[in-house]
Protein backbone atom coordinates (compact mmCIF):
# COMPACT_ATOMS: atom_id res chain seq x y z
CA UNK A 1 0.00 0.00 0.00
CA UNK A 2 1.42 3.05 -1.05
CA UNK A 3 1.01 6.46 0.96
CA UNK A 4 2.57 9.48 -0.91
CA UNK A 5 0.52 12.45 1.85
CA UNK A 6 1.56 11.15 4.89
CA UNK A 7 -0.94 11.54 7.64
CA UNK A 8 -3.73 14.42 7.89
CA UNK A 9 -3.21 16.29 11.14
CA UNK A 10 -4.78 19.32 10.65
CA UNK A 11 -8.10 19.64 11.73
CA UNK A 12 -11.20 21.76 9.61
CA UNK A 13 -9.75 21.20 6.45
CA UNK A 14 -12.47 19.94 5.15
CA UNK A 15 -10.13 16.96 3.53
CA UNK A 16 -9.93 13.12 4.70
CA UNK A 17 -7.73 10.63 3.51
CA UNK A 18 -9.20 7.32 2.66
CA UNK A 19 -8.12 3.89 2.10
CA UNK A 20 -8.98 2.42 -1.01
CA UNK A 21 -9.52 -1.88 -1.48
CA UNK A 22 -11.21 -3.85 -3.72
CA UNK A 23 -14.12 -5.83 -3.63
CA UNK A 24 -14.39 -7.73 -7.01
CA UNK A 25 -14.60 -5.82 -9.94
CA UNK A 26 -15.66 -2.75 -7.65
CA UNK A 27 -12.98 -0.19 -5.46
CA UNK A 28 -13.91 0.96 -2.21
CA UNK A 29 -12.63 3.58 0.30
CA UNK A 30 -12.60 3.55 3.99
CA UNK A 31 -11.49 7.02 6.39
CA UNK A 32 -8.42 5.90 7.50
CA UNK A 33 -9.20 7.71 10.61
CA UNK A 34 -10.93 4.59 11.18
CA UNK A 35 -8.44 2.01 10.18
CA UNK A 36 -5.53 1.05 12.97
CA UNK A 37 -3.88 -1.45 10.36
CA UNK A 38 -3.45 -3.82 7.69
CA UNK A 39 -3.00 -7.43 8.53
CA UNK A 40 -2.80 -10.12 6.04
CA UNK A 41 -5.24 -13.26 7.19
CA UNK A 42 -4.95 -15.37 10.19
CA UNK A 43 -6.45 -18.22 11.70
CA UNK A 44 -10.46 -17.82 12.45
CA UNK A 45 -12.28 -19.61 14.98
CA UNK A 46 -15.50 -20.07 13.84
CA UNK A 47 -18.93 -18.98 16.20
CA UNK A 48 -21.73 -20.98 15.81
CA UNK A 49 -24.90 -19.27 15.04
CA UNK A 50 -23.19 -16.22 13.95
CA UNK A 51 -24.65 -14.02 11.64
CA UNK A 52 -23.84 -14.94 7.98
CA UNK A 53 -21.13 -12.15 7.49
CA UNK A 54 -19.35 -12.92 10.26
CA UNK A 55 -16.32 -15.50 9.22
CA UNK A 56 -15.65 -15.75 12.85
CA UNK A 57 -13.31 -14.56 15.61
CA UNK A 58 -9.24 -13.36 15.52
CA UNK A 59 -7.09 -13.18 18.61
CA UNK A 60 -4.70 -10.33 18.02
CA UNK A 61 -2.35 -8.78 20.48
CA UNK A 62 -4.43 -10.45 23.07
CA UNK A 63 -8.13 -8.81 22.16
CA UNK A 64 -10.83 -11.15 20.48
CA UNK A 65 -12.33 -9.17 17.37
CA UNK A 66 -14.83 -10.48 15.18
CA UNK A 67 -13.58 -10.67 11.79
CA UNK A 68 -16.26 -9.64 8.69
CA UNK A 69 -16.73 -11.63 5.51
CA UNK A 70 -16.86 -8.46 2.97
CA UNK A 71 -17.88 -10.70 0.16
CA UNK A 72 -21.52 -12.05 2.22
CA UNK A 73 -21.73 -7.86 2.81
CA UNK A 74 -21.82 -6.48 -0.25
CA UNK A 75 -23.59 -9.63 -1.70
CA UNK A 76 -20.86 -10.98 -3.54
CA UNK A 77 -20.29 -14.33 -4.92
CA UNK A 78 -17.22 -15.82 -2.44
CA UNK A 79 -13.86 -15.84 -5.11
CA UNK A 80 -11.46 -16.55 -1.79
CA UNK A 81 -10.89 -18.69 1.12
CA UNK A 82 -10.16 -17.23 4.69
CA UNK A 83 -6.45 -17.26 4.03
CA UNK A 84 -6.15 -15.04 1.10
CA UNK A 85 -6.84 -10.95 1.15
CA UNK A 86 -6.48 -8.89 3.63
CA UNK A 87 -8.05 -7.70 6.79
CA UNK A 88 -8.58 -4.22 7.61
CA UNK A 89 -8.46 -3.89 11.43
CA UNK A 90 -10.93 -0.48 12.56
CA UNK A 91 -11.86 1.14 15.61
CA UNK A 92 -15.38 3.35 15.53
CA UNK A 93 -18.02 3.49 17.60
CA UNK A 94 -16.25 2.26 20.65
CA UNK A 95 -15.48 -1.18 19.11
CA UNK A 96 -12.64 -3.07 16.91
CA UNK A 97 -13.64 -5.32 14.21
CA UNK A 98 -12.18 -6.59 11.14
CA UNK A 99 -13.08 -6.64 7.52
CA UNK A 100 -11.95 -9.22 5.36
CA UNK A 101 -11.83 -7.54 1.72
CA UNK A 102 -9.94 -8.85 -1.55
CA UNK A 103 -7.22 -6.22 -1.51
CA UNK A 104 -5.80 -3.18 -0.34
CA UNK A 105 -4.09 -0.91 -2.96
CA UNK A 106 -3.29 3.03 -1.80
CA UNK A 107 -4.52 6.30 0.23
CA UNK A 108 -6.10 9.21 -1.72
CA UNK A 109 -6.07 12.64 0.24
CA UNK A 110 -9.14 14.59 -0.97
CA UNK A 111 -11.79 16.94 -0.08
CA UNK A 112 -15.38 16.04 1.38
CA UNK A 113 -16.61 18.09 -1.27
CA UNK A 114 -15.69 15.73 -3.98
CA UNK A 115 -17.67 13.51 -2.51
CA UNK A 116 -21.19 12.95 -4.32
CA UNK A 117 -23.93 11.98 -2.13
CA UNK A 118 -25.51 8.64 -4.02
CA UNK A 119 -28.65 10.05 -5.83
CA UNK A 120 -31.98 8.08 -5.20
CA UNK A 121 -32.12 7.03 -8.78
CA UNK A 122 -29.22 3.59 -8.37
CA UNK A 123 -29.35 4.11 -4.46
CA UNK A 124 -31.57 2.72 -1.82
CA UNK A 125 -32.36 4.60 1.68
CA UNK A 126 -31.12 1.86 3.31
CA UNK A 127 -27.88 1.19 0.77
CA UNK A 128 -24.10 0.93 2.28
CA UNK A 129 -23.04 3.27 -0.09
CA UNK A 130 -23.19 6.71 1.51
CA UNK A 131 -20.38 8.71 -1.13
CA UNK A 132 -19.03 8.49 -4.69
CA UNK A 133 -15.58 9.56 -5.13
CA UNK A 134 -14.70 10.16 -8.74
CA UNK A 135 -10.89 9.66 -9.94
CA UNK A 136 -9.55 9.15 -13.48
CA UNK A 137 -12.13 8.18 -14.89
CA UNK A 138 -13.10 5.72 -11.76
CA UNK A 139 -15.43 5.90 -9.22
CA UNK A 140 -14.63 4.88 -5.51
CA UNK A 141 -17.47 4.43 -3.82
CA UNK A 142 -17.25 5.19 0.26
CA UNK A 143 -19.58 2.85 2.27
CA UNK A 144 -21.22 3.25 6.09
CA UNK A 145 -19.28 0.54 7.76
CA UNK A 146 -21.71 2.41 10.73
CA UNK A 147 -24.53 0.62 9.06
CA UNK A 148 -22.53 -2.30 8.09
CA UNK A 149 -22.06 -2.92 11.68
CA UNK A 150 -25.57 -1.89 12.68
CA UNK A 151 -27.40 -4.34 10.05
CA UNK A 152 -25.16 -7.20 11.90
CA UNK A 153 -25.59 -6.30 15.34
CA UNK A 154 -28.37 -4.04 15.88
CA UNK A 155 -27.64 -3.44 19.57
CA UNK A 156 -25.09 -1.38 18.27
CA UNK A 157 -27.42 1.55 17.30
CA UNK A 158 -28.85 4.23 18.78
CA UNK A 159 -32.13 3.25 20.61
CA UNK A 160 -34.79 5.17 22.17
CA UNK A 161 -34.90 3.04 25.26
CA UNK A 162 -31.62 4.62 26.30
CA UNK A 163 -33.87 7.75 26.65
CA UNK A 164 -36.67 6.72 28.62
CA UNK A 165 -33.97 5.49 31.04
CA UNK A 166 -33.58 9.61 31.80
CA UNK A 167 -36.89 9.50 33.25
CA UNK A 168 -39.96 11.74 32.48
CA UNK A 169 -39.03 14.85 30.41
CA UNK A 170 -40.91 18.57 29.43
CA UNK A 171 -41.06 19.36 26.30
CA UNK A 172 -38.77 21.87 24.79
CA UNK A 173 -39.52 23.91 21.86
CA UNK A 174 -35.66 25.00 22.00
CA UNK A 175 -34.48 24.82 18.18
CA UNK A 176 -31.34 22.20 17.51
CA UNK A 177 -30.05 21.88 14.27
CA UNK A 178 -28.46 18.70 13.28
CA UNK A 179 -25.86 17.75 10.89
CA UNK A 180 -26.28 13.82 9.87
CA UNK A 181 -25.66 12.63 6.48
CA UNK A 182 -27.07 8.94 7.12
CA UNK A 183 -30.95 8.53 6.48
CA UNK A 184 -31.41 5.56 9.59
CA UNK A 185 -29.36 8.16 11.67
CA UNK A 186 -31.78 10.78 11.02
CA UNK A 187 -34.97 8.69 11.91
CA UNK A 188 -33.11 7.45 15.20
CA UNK A 189 -31.86 10.82 16.32
CA UNK A 190 -35.74 12.42 15.33
CA UNK A 191 -37.14 9.84 17.71
CA UNK A 192 -34.78 9.40 20.29
CA UNK A 193 -34.81 13.65 20.53
CA UNK A 194 -38.69 13.37 20.52
CA UNK A 195 -39.10 11.04 23.33
CA UNK A 196 -36.09 13.03 25.06
CA UNK A 197 -38.94 16.56 24.86
CA UNK A 198 -37.01 17.93 22.03
CA UNK A 199 -39.40 18.35 18.94
CA UNK A 200 -37.68 21.43 17.18
CA UNK A 201 -35.48 19.81 15.13
CA UNK A 202 -33.96 21.30 11.55
CA UNK A 203 -32.07 18.21 9.71
CA UNK A 204 -29.46 18.39 7.08
CA UNK A 205 -27.62 16.01 4.87
CA UNK A 206 -24.11 17.95 5.57
CA UNK A 207 -21.87 21.08 7.36
CA UNK A 208 -22.51 22.75 4.32
CA UNK A 209 -26.30 22.72 3.74
CA UNK A 210 -26.46 23.52 7.64
CA UNK A 211 -24.12 26.46 7.60
CA UNK A 212 -26.16 28.19 4.52
CA UNK A 213 -29.28 27.66 6.59
CA UNK A 214 -27.56 29.19 9.75
CA UNK A 215 -26.60 31.70 7.95
CA UNK A 216 -29.88 32.42 6.41
CA UNK A 217 -30.90 32.68 9.58
CA UNK A 218 -28.40 35.68 10.92
CA UNK A 219 -30.96 37.51 8.33
CA UNK A 220 -33.89 37.26 10.80
CA UNK A 221 -32.37 38.19 13.88
CA UNK A 222 -29.28 40.46 15.17
CA UNK A 223 -28.58 36.95 17.69
CA UNK A 224 -28.92 33.82 16.47
CA UNK A 225 -29.63 32.34 19.93
CA UNK A 226 -32.79 33.64 19.55
CA UNK A 227 -33.52 31.71 16.57
CA UNK A 228 -31.57 28.08 17.35
CA UNK A 229 -29.91 27.45 20.70
CA UNK A 230 -27.68 24.19 19.85
CA UNK A 231 -25.98 22.55 16.77
CA UNK A 232 -25.17 18.80 16.57
CA UNK A 233 -23.11 17.46 13.76
CA UNK A 234 -21.54 14.36 12.86
CA UNK A 235 -17.82 14.31 11.22
CA UNK A 236 -18.07 12.63 8.29
CA UNK A 237 -20.40 13.98 5.70
CA UNK A 238 -20.06 14.62 1.96
CA UNK A 239 -19.55 18.42 0.71
CA UNK A 240 -18.42 20.04 4.46
CA UNK A 241 -17.47 17.95 7.44
CA UNK A 242 -18.21 18.50 10.84
CA UNK A 243 -15.28 19.56 11.73
CA UNK A 244 -15.03 22.04 9.17
CA UNK A 245 -18.55 22.95 10.11
CA UNK A 246 -17.66 23.96 13.34
CA UNK A 247 -14.56 25.80 12.31
CA UNK A 248 -16.65 27.58 10.14
CA UNK A 249 -19.49 28.44 12.72
CA UNK A 250 -16.41 29.82 15.27
CA UNK A 251 -15.14 31.63 12.31
CA UNK A 252 -18.40 33.51 11.70
CA UNK A 253 -19.11 36.56 14.38
CA UNK A 254 -22.59 36.36 14.20
CA UNK A 255 -22.52 32.35 14.94
CA UNK A 256 -19.47 32.00 17.14
CA UNK A 257 -22.04 32.35 20.16
CA UNK A 258 -23.65 28.65 18.91
CA UNK A 259 -22.81 26.24 21.38
CA UNK A 260 -21.79 22.82 19.03
CA UNK A 261 -21.53 19.35 19.88
CA UNK A 262 -20.26 16.63 17.60
CA UNK A 263 -21.61 13.93 17.20
CA UNK A 264 -19.42 10.84 15.96
CA UNK A 265 -18.41 7.20 15.44
CA UNK A 266 -14.85 8.99 15.57
CA UNK A 267 -15.13 10.40 19.04
CA UNK A 268 -12.18 8.69 20.86
CA UNK A 269 -9.24 10.05 23.43
CA UNK A 270 -7.05 10.30 20.83
CA UNK A 271 -9.16 12.23 18.13
CA UNK A 272 -10.70 14.32 20.49
CA UNK A 273 -8.03 16.97 20.07
CA UNK A 274 -9.63 17.38 16.56
CA UNK A 275 -12.81 18.83 17.73
CA UNK A 276 -11.29 21.02 20.33
CA UNK A 277 -8.83 22.32 17.93
CA UNK A 278 -12.18 23.48 15.70
CA UNK A 279 -13.71 24.77 18.36
CA UNK A 280 -16.73 22.21 19.39
CA UNK A 281 -18.18 22.83 23.04
CA UNK A 282 -18.67 19.26 23.23
CA UNK A 283 -17.96 15.73 21.54
CA UNK A 284 -20.39 12.45 22.53
CA UNK A 285 -19.04 9.07 20.95
CA UNK A 286 -22.06 7.68 18.82
CA UNK A 287 -24.46 5.39 19.72
CA UNK A 288 -24.09 7.56 23.48
CA UNK A 289 -27.21 9.13 22.54
CA UNK A 290 -28.37 9.19 26.87
CA UNK A 291 -25.29 11.14 26.97
CA UNK A 292 -26.03 13.38 24.38
CA UNK A 293 -29.11 14.37 25.45
CA UNK A 294 -27.71 15.03 29.06
CA UNK A 295 -25.22 17.48 27.36
CA UNK A 296 -28.33 19.24 25.40
CA UNK A 297 -29.70 19.83 28.68
CA UNK A 298 -26.63 20.94 29.94
CA UNK A 299 -26.01 23.77 26.88
CA UNK A 300 -29.55 25.17 26.07
CA UNK A 301 -32.04 24.48 29.73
Amino acid sequence: MSNDHGILLESGTNELEIIEFEMGLNRYGINVIKVKEIILPMKVTPIPHAHPSIEGIIQLRGEVLPVINMEKVMGLQQTFDSDQGKYIVAAFNKQHVVFHVHDVTQIHRISWDQIEKPSDIYSESNSQVIGVIKRNNEMLLLLDFEKIILDINPSTGIHVDAVKKLGQRSRSSKRIVIAEDSPLLRKLLHDTLNEAGYYNLEFFENGKDALYYLESMLNQTADITEVVQLVITDIEMPQMDGHHFTKRIRENKGLASLPVIIFSSLITDDLKHKGESVGADDQVSKPEIAELVLKIDQYIL
